[in-house]
């Protein structure tokens, strides 16, 4: 990997070189491409068609059967937290890498209507921190329908971040307190050019993985053959996360 790519991939880098290396090779050819929507590297990027993304995943009959959705607060989700939002679904959503003291807030569409919030605003990660109501953990309902922000995908079911862990820790989390229930959902929305060849990313035991992918151009159901974790991997929590996620070490210390 060049310094310069090494540089642009950020904090992350390096705590998984295989993965950093289809990280490296998807921001690059979003930027080359044109597709990217802001920057694109060491985040999980921005890109062209996430509306229509976000549209084929609201036409999913398990989208609409759910009541309590949880969504990344990443900027190519906020049309999905829209229209969460707009469709009446309690929404869940992380405070960026979890670095207040608490981990979690709640939109309800139906308070911020009364409060006279505007859903476009509540949907932004500085708009849900700003009006949603803080939440712990354990406070939160069982969840049906699960986003995670993405930075590479496979058609069965494999993913990979930005590289800090942060999704794989909380859903960890939310299945050692049983806010998994059976019937939910594990799903993304990215840009086709995140969608790369089954064998380019490796899933670990620690990995959840995807069952619905929707794309600007398609919907992918995975079939994933990845077994799900059942709960933190604490093996692999960073020391830096256990230092700068103010409440994980006590979380910690209740789950084990």
């Amino acid at each position: 990997m060049s310094v310069e790519n090494q540089s642009k991939q950020g904090r992350w880098a390096g705590r998984s070189s295989e993965k950093d290396v289809i990280r490296d090779k998807i921001w690059k050819l979003l930027e080359d491409e044109g597709q990217n929507v802001g920057p694109a590297w060491s985040r999980i990027p921005n890109f062209v068609g996430a509306d229509l993304a976000a549209k084929r995943l609201s036409e999913l009959d398990f989208w609409k059967s759910a009541k309590v959705v949880k969504c990344n607060p990443d900027p190519p989700q906020i049309p999905v937290r829209l229209r969460a939002l707009y469709d009446g679904k309690l929404l869940y959503t992380p405070v960026p890498e979890l670095v207040e003291g608490f981990p979690f807030v709640l939109l309800d569409p139906a308070k911020l209507e009364a409060d006279g919030v505007q859903f476009e605003l509540a949907a932004t990660s500085q708009g849900a921190v700003e009006h949603g109501q803080p939440v712990s953990f354990q406070e939160m309902q069982p969840m049906d329908l699960i986003v995670v922000g993405c930075v590479g995908v496979t058609r069965i079911g494999g993913r990979t971040g930005k590289g800090g862990g942060f999704a794989d820790l909380e859903l960890g989390i939310f299945r050692e307190l049983n806010k998994v229930p059976d019937h939910a959902v594990i799903v993304t929305t990215v840009h086709s050019s995140q969608v790369v060849e089954d064998d380019a990313i490796v899933m670990m035991a620690h990995d959840s993985a995807l069952e619905w992918i929707c794309t600007e151009q398609e919907v992918i159901q995975t079939k994933s053959p990845y077994p799900q974790p059942t709960g933190v991997a604490w093996d692999v929590v960073q020391p830096d996360q256990l230092e700068d996620i103010p409440f994980l070490k006590e979380l910690r210390r209740t789950l084990s």
